[in-house]
């Protein structure tokens, strides 16, 4: 059985379940961010996920944190925490990129992976006037792209003509001295993300889903063509954990309650959607309402600390390593995730 790994999605966009939480004001700010990802470190998590926008999502008019240079300043604040900095094709040329995760690699003393993520909100890039592609187009140039940086991330000297990019000779150095390169991290659930990520990462990051779901989606993915270590696996899941099972379906219906007042910004994340994205075709989006992004609740961390950490463990047992996770209010639920449901976990694990 896999032994569980903690992470927290940095609040790049601000809270991640209810926005108008009076509990949890907006701040997307970097002195929130940092604040958090080195008291998440103290507290014990493993890792945190910074996901990449180049403005908020939910209303431009808002802060966004930008996630390379929060990477970058956050590696170098950090002494053991692994900083993953999402990336969407589209915004980097390869070699730019591979260039800029080295050097973070560098400064964390080898605790940085990349997040490879397809993109799915249009208006990001109509506005800057980059070209949005199809669904499986978007997919396969981000192969190609991310054949072209992992083979520079390894120190190689890459010549690569395809569709998409010419590089020509090509080296990065200095090279990576603390491993073979970098981890890579894949999201999304079409067959061509799951084929990408077969292919060129180390770990898939699944949205949060129930147990049954999630074993399926390994059992899919374990099943692919695959040169190399066997392919590991992340879950985003939005934690509610109380004393008592009705504690936390309480804490749960106050947020729910509190995300009435968030529809119309949900209506215009909405309409800016590319409508091909897969998450919004499958079962993730014929269930119960849910608090939280990527799955959130979905995956089932609601319930008495003894439940959240029993479900924890099936999910390793399950092939789960790295559970990516939200909380709301962030830092006092962070806190109370590790004082209470981490040490049950690891107990069950021994």
């Amino acid at each position: 059985m896999s032994q569980a790994r903690f992470g927290i999605w940095a609040l790049v966009h601000g809270s991640r379940g209810a926005l108008h939480d009076p509990d949890e004001p907006f701040d997307a700010s970097w002195a929130r961010n940092k604040n958090l990802v080195l008291e998440a470190e103290a507290l014990g998590y493993d890792s945190v996920l910074i996901a990449q926008h180049t403005a908020n999502p939910y209303d431009d008019e808002w802060d966004e944190l930008e996630a390379w240079t929060a990477a970058a300043g956050l590696a170098a604040l950090t002494s053991r925490i692994e900083i993953i900095a999402a990336i969407k094709p589209p915004l980097a040329h390869p070699v730019i990129l591979a260039k800029m995760a080295l050097q973070i690699e560098h400064i964390s003393n080898g605790r940085f992976g990349l997040n490879l993520v397809n993109a799915w909100n249009r208006l990001e890039y109509e506005k800057a006037g980059i070209p949005f592609a199809e669904h499986d187009e978007r997919y396969a140039y981000g192969r190609e792209w991310i054949g072209i940086v992992e083979a520079l991330l390894r120190g190689e000297r890459v010549s690569a003509k395809g569709k998409y990019f010419d590089v020509k000779g090509f080296q990065l150095r200095p090279a990576d001295p603390f491993r073979r390169r970098p981890a890579i991290y894949v999201g999304g659930e079409s067959a061509p993300a799951q084929e990408l990520v077969a292919a060129h990462g180390d770990v898939w990051f699944i949205n949060g889903q129930p147990l049954e779901y999630v074993e399926g989606l390994i059992a899919g993915a374990r099943a692919l063509p695959r040169e190399g270590a066997p392919l590991r696996f992340g879950l985003s899941a939005f934690v509610i954990a109380r004393e008592t099972a009705a504690k936390a379906q309480a804490a749960f219906d106050h947020l729910l309650a509190l995300t009435e007042k968030d529809e119309a910004i949900r209506a215009r994340q909405k309409q800016n959607t590319d409508p091909a994205v897969v998450m919004k075709h499958t079962h993730i989006y014929n269930r119960p309402p849910i608090i939280g992004t990527n799955g959130g609740t979905y995956a089932g961390l609601v319930g008495s600390y003894d439940e959240v950490a029993a479900r924890i463990n099936a999910f390793t047992q399950a092939g789960i390593e790295l559970f990516m996770l939200q909380f709301q209010p962030f830092e006092a639920e962070m806190r109370r995730f590790a004082r209470e449901i981490t040490p049950k976990v690891k107990r069950r694990e021994r």
